[in-house]
């Protein structure tokens, strides 16, 4: 008779943000020690913070780098989500959201005036960006990658497969508010249910209420535009930066949940959408069935509304 499964929780601080990891299995196979590896070994690819990682020498390098299984993978899927979204999710987009206030450097005290803007947007642009073989290669010696909008969702996916290389089915790991989910708690037999935050009224209000999902695969992740932003002038500045014009985004999209068959994946698109308008997003959605979405947004009169597709919506618990 196979032993019972128990209840294990591992959490922490990573990527400037905090873990926290459920499972379920007769033993705790998975430590704190094998997770913190594992961060630390993902940060030292893809980290903007860690001194030496890959990517701060890719950002140094004229040419490029010898990529690892990290870099590899993540730059692949930066590449494949640009051209899908017609380079509104750019990974080079870097020294803009520098320039803006949003980068590991220290913020500028002004935001950036239109002839820096230019200059600035001759220096980003993934069509600039190849992977040849094992190496990530540029075509412009100052090109620099920002893998922050995908990095956390990543690292999401990679802890799962932690879990999974020890035979582990039931767990939910969550970083940075992305999640990913397989089976159901023990011993009740519940799927997850993961709560998405709701702003009240603007795109800079406090988040007000909440939805529930009902989840028993997959991950969810969300972009929006109310908790990080800088005032600049009495001017609010969202950290989104739209790569083709190199100003914050404006449109009417306050926040954008995804989900989809894996972290890496949602976590590109909840960026990449909140850089549409809501015809938009909902014109793309129509076109990638694999992507469940819910979307908040503003009404010209100030208030907010949501919008969900279909399979959202039938994993939204009621109320």
């Amino acid at each position: 008779m196979p032993a019972p499964l128990q209840a294990f929780h591992l959490s922490g601080h990573a990527q400037g943000t905090t873990y926290a990891i459920t499972y379920y299995a007769p033993d705790s196979v998975v430590t704190k020690e094998q997770v913190t590896q594992q961060l630390t070994e993902i940060d030292a690819s893809l980290s903007l913070y860690h001194p030496g990682s890959l990517i701060n020498q890719f950002n140094e390098a004229r040419r490029g780098v010898l990529a690892d299984r990290h870099l590899k993978i993540v730059g692949s899927a930066a590449l494949r989500v640009y051209q899908d979204t017609d380079g509104l999710f750019d990974a080079t987009v870097e020294p803009l959201v520098q320039a803006w206030g949003f980068g590991p450097q220290a913020p500028p005290a002004a935001a950036p005036t239109p002839a820096t803007i230019r200059a600035l947007l001759a220096r980003v642009g993934s069509d600039k960006l190849h992977l040849r073989g094992d190496s990530l290669v540029k075509d412009v010696p100052t090109l620099r990658l920002d893998l922050n909008g995908i990095a956390q969702g990543y690292t999401v996916d990679v802890l799962a497969a932690l879990l999974e290389r020890h035979c582990i089915r039931d767990y939910l790991v969550e970083l940075g508010g992305e999640i990913r989910v397989r089976g159901r708690k023990w011993p009740s037999g519940e799927r997850w249910r993961v709560g998405i935050e709701r702003p009240d009224t603007s795109a800079f209000a406090a988040p007000a209420l909440q939805q529930i999902i009902d989840l028993t695969t997959g991950a969810i992740t969300t972009s929006g535009n109310y908790r990080k932003f800088r005032q600049v002038g009495g001017v609010k500045n969202a950290h989104l930066i739209n790569p083709k014009t190199g100003y914050p985004f404006q449109n009417e999209m306050i926040s954008v949940t995804v989900i989809a068959r894996d972290a890496l994946t949602a976590d590109a698109y909840d960026n990449a959408l909140m850089g549409m308008d809501l015809a938009g997003a909902l014109v793309f959605l129509r076109q990638h069935p694999e992507l469940q979405v819910y979307l908040i947004y503003q009404r010209p009169n100030g208030t907010a509304a949501d919008t969900a597709t279909s399979g959202f919506q039938r994993l939204l618990l009621n109320p």
